[in-house]
């Protein structure tokens, strides 16, 4: 281990043996990643554990810088683990440069079935002894990482102290068809939300999809396409979302002697914004997290987008209507456009068919939970449907729910310490 300190707390890097398929736990061995990190005036005491699920699928935990945001309240009572779940961060990677090490795309895509959160609570059971001594421990879920709580109530209660969930109770029982037909209003709803904040942007993205379904410019490898450029809309989701897509689109043409192009600037934004290089397993498992059973996803966006057609750019070019942004959603296509996923296309067609998914909700023994936990729930959330996080909420016993306005999916990092404190208190009944 490795300890050294930022201002206010100490960090010691932790790495931990597990195996690929907990079904198989004499087989191959991965590595998981987790950053501990304790006050700097509290190093030598005994202290409970915290361990900090992070959302997606496929981003490893967040990279603070000393106590800030949520990570100060949490060390005056805490010893934190942060996470970097199988796959990502500093964990054993999965991504077109080592995938290939598997074999073909059948064994990838293999592979990848043990991505999921089933998975990802079993590393956790077998993290949490080797830390605590056996005592259970507290996990705070963002997004994703809720999804994982979850599953944990579901599959390992005994480890669990308290659970606080943000933005990320999942449907029990909701196929991605039904995620994604409720999700396409609702994204909706953020883009006309969007246009009335800054009205001027309903001509600029017009004339961006337009000028990018003429030309097909590419940066860096990465095909620049209308959808691609509708996809910038997972910006709204989050807090000051709609100010930083008004911001990348406000630059985007330059003149230039011979025509009025594309700036620089803009194609290198959108690039940045688009690429799953940094974390590719949202894309080959964003769907996958919600199978359960026998049936395929199936590329469930892409299928269940035609039936609102108005988010069909070409459609809106040939009108005089805006261009939507979509959201939260992957497509075949992001496999053809982008360099860190082409190579994976065949591998994240075969998980999109495939049809054994384990079932990862346990209905009756959540109907029966005894760990107390609170849950964060953002009041028209883009990325996790509200209706769904209540109906799940009311479906484990004992949880108490803060739905609330004042914040959006990101909640969690934009209210730091504040939102930790009232979760810790519902979950106390303190409050």
């Amino acid at each position: 281990m490795t300890s050294y300190r930022q201002p206010g707390v100490v960090l010691t890097d932790r790495r931990f043996t597990v195996p690929l398929d907990h079904s198989d736990p004499g087989g191959e061995q991965i590595e998981v990643y987790g950053r501990e990190a304790v006050a700097a005036s509290r190093a030598g005491e005994e202290l409970p554990w915290l361990v900090y699920l992070e959302g997606g699928p496929g981003f490893g935990a967040r990279r603070f810088v000393g106590t800030e945001a949520w990570l100060g309240r949490a060390l005056r009572e805490f010893r934190v683990l942060l996470l970097d779940q199988r796959g990502t961060g500093l964990s054993t990677p999965a991504n077109r440069q080592t995938l290939p090490l598997r074999g073909g795309p059948r064994e990838q895509a293999d592979y990848l079935a043990h991505f999921r959160s089933d998975s990802i609570v079993r590393d956790c059971e077998l993290i949490r002894p080797r830390l605590t001594g056996g005592a259970p421990w507290t996990v705070l879920g963002q997004s994703f990482g809720g999804f994982c709580a979850v599953r944990y109530l579901s599959a390992a209660p005994d480890g669990l102290k308290e659970v606080l969930i943000t933005g990320g109770l999942p449907s029990l029982d909701a196929h991605a068809d039904d995620v994604y037909r409720a999700a396409y209003p609702r994204i909706e709803r953020k883009v006309a939300a969007h246009y009335a904040r800054y009205p001027q942007d309903v001509e600029r993205a017009r004339a961006i999809a337009a000028h990018l379904a003429e030309h097909r410019p590419e940066s860096a490898g990465h095909r620049l396409t209308p959808e691609g450029f509708q996809s910038l809309g997972i910006l709204l989701g989050t807090g000051s979302g709609s100010h930083q897509l008004h911001y990348l689109l406000e630059n985007a043409f330059v003149r230039t002697p011979g025509a009025t192009e594309l700036s620089d600037t803009f194609q290198e934004a959108m690039r940045t914004a688009a690429s799953f290089a940094g974390h590719p397993l949202y894309a080959l498992l964003h769907e996958a997290i919600y199978g359960q059973g026998e049936r395929a996803t199936n590329w469930a966006a892409e299928r269940v987008r035609g039936e609102f057609p108005q988010f069909d750019a070409a459609t809106a070019l040939k009108g005089d209507g805006p261009v939507l942004f979509t959201g939260e959603t992957i497509h075949p296509w992001h496999f053809d456009v982008d360099p860190a996923l082409r190579p994976l296309r065949e591998t994240a067609e075969l998980l999109a068919r495939r049809t054994d998914w384990p079932v990862l909700y346990d209905a009756e023994r959540l109907a029966a939970n005894e760990v107390p936990v609170a849950a964060a729930v953002y009041h028209d959330d883009m990325y996790v449907d509200t209706a769904d996080s209540l109906r799940t909420a009311a479906a484990i016993r004992g949880l108490r729910t803060w739905v609330t306005d004042e914040y959006e999916h990101d909640g969690v990092r934009a209210g730091g310490p504040r939102v930790l404190d009232r979760l810790l208190s519902l979950v106390r009944d303190e409050a």
